[in-house]
């Protein structure tokens, strides 16, 4: 998959490598901003099965 997004980019190297570049930080862009706040309430981080039960006072 790398390797045919790298060969259908236009330019050279380095023309290559700064799209590249400005490509994941859009992918890490839309992740963080509309994906994971989208997920976070159906992920199971939150249901906690600590009750306090034998904590010693």
């Amino acid at each position: 998959m790398y390797g045919w997004i790298w060969r259908h980019l236009p330019g050279n190297v380095w023309v290559r490598a700064l799209i590249s570049l400005v490509l994941a930080l859009a992918v890490v862009y839309v992740l963080f901003q509309y994906v994971f706040p989208w997920a976070e309430p159906l992920l199971p981080f939150n249901d906690v099965t600590v009750d306090g039960a034998g904590v010693a006072r």
